[in-house]
């Protein structure tokens, strides 16, 4: 695939639709309006919680959609054995994180909601690297587990308190309060040992399954055939076959609010952007909170950031700045338009040289046959 195709928004999510169809996902159309009230309710599964509102015409309260997610799941049924698999391409609207100001902001992203088990989940993470694939060779998608973070809290201390502090501190890599905690906490220096490897151990997924294994022993489930270790183990020897396989790895520091997530969730990333540009993972929390049954694994790509790649890649606006003046005869100038973009060259024809945009090449057409 050509580069360059990727290189706007618009262009990225040519490729991504093409990528989900391959694998049945349908798209999913909404309206720009959900009532207020349902993000209200849920604003800590938003990426922002400044929402834009105002009054319909009968008096209810509006939003501009923040979040797509949320809608797909309001708009679905449980069905037994059922598995609804759905693809967007959204305008969504909230602060974006490049401007710190609201923006309309295009997201696409999947959602596989129902029976689920662990091949829609390994299809749902093999389709997030392969998404940042399509985007740039130059990314790495990162792992984690939230079931095995909390068998690990549960074991060693079941405050809550100390759940979610801890939690923030792994999500930090900060050894020195993570220890500082269980100190507070009375726990003892082998069990503070065995929850440092969350913070210590990341990257290549075989080593993190090793030092999990070292640390944790058979204290929650650690070389047997249940639990959420060997949930671990069985992704990763299905993400083996990948073609990208390296470029997806374990990382404890990946979490996501434990009132909505339960499981995997990942988080990816392209050289040249800062902060991740894709986030996902199982959500079954957040659909027992909408009184659906079902289980649910998806993610969502925010299209924005790659506004920063295009701008740190991109020397050039046009490969040609053609100038022509009332002398050119148009056909001229179309013949020669005509000609530049059949030679596979990108070219803008203008009547003055501009300040911008910026061009490799200047064409002049005029009369004078010299630039301004």
């Amino acid at each position: 695939m050509d580069e360059s195709l990727l290189k706007s928004e618009e262009k990225a999510v040519l490729a991504l639709r093409a990528l989900y169809r391959k694998y049945g996902y349908l798209p999913f159309r909404m309206s720009k309006f959900e009532e207020y009230e349902l993000y209200m309710r849920n604003k800590d599964f938003l990426v922002s919680d400044r929402i834009i509102a105002f009054n319909d015409t009968n008096g209810r309260l509006l939003a501009l959609k923040p979040d797509v997610t949320l809608s797909i799941i309001k708009s679905g049924e449980d069905r037994p054995g059922f598995k609804q698999k759905v693809y967007y391409n959204e305008n969504v609207y909230r602060v974006s994180e490049s401007t710190r100001q609201y923006k309309e902001i295009l997201q696409a992203g999947l959602e596989c909601i129902g029976d689920i088990d662990l091949y829609d989940i390994y299809e749902v993470t093999a389709l997030a690297a392969e998404s940042l694939s399509l985007i740039s060779e130059a990314f790495v998608l990162e792992i984690s587990h939230l079931g095995l973070l909390s068998a690990a809290f549960d074991k060693i201390c079941p405050d809550k308190a100390f759940a979610d502090k801890a939690l923030r501190f792994i999500s930090e890599k900060n050894l020195h309060d993570l220890r500082e905690l269980c100190r507070q906490h009375g726990i003892g220096e082998r069990q503070c040992s065995m929850l440092e490897v969350f913070v210590t151990a990341y990257g290549e997924r075989e080593k993190v399954m090793a030092a999990l294994d070292a640390a944790w022993a058979h204290d929650l489930g650690a070389g047997t055939e249940e639990g959420p270790f060997e949930e671990l183990r069985a992704l990763s020897r299905l993400l083996d076959a990948l073609p990208f396989s390296d470029r997806i790895r374990f990382d404890f520091s990946v979490v996501n609010n434990m009132n909505y997530y339960n499981g995997f969730v990942f988080k990816g990333f392209l050289e040249g952007i800062s902060g991740g540009i894709l986030a996902g993972g199982q959500y079954d929390k957040m659909m027992a909170r909408m009184e659906r049954s079902s289980g649910a694994v998806g993610f969502a790509i925010y299209l924005d950031l790659l506004e920063q790649l295009r701008q740190e890649r991109s020397e050039y606006d046009v490969d040609v700045l053609l100038v022509y003046d009332s002398s050119t005869a148009s056909e001229a100038v179309a013949e020669k338009v005509r000609e530049l973009v059949a030679a596979g060259r990108t070219v803008t024809a203008q009547r003055m040289i501009p300040e911008k945009p910026r061009y490799k090449e200047l064409l002049d057409l005029r009369s004078e046959g010299a630039p301004e």
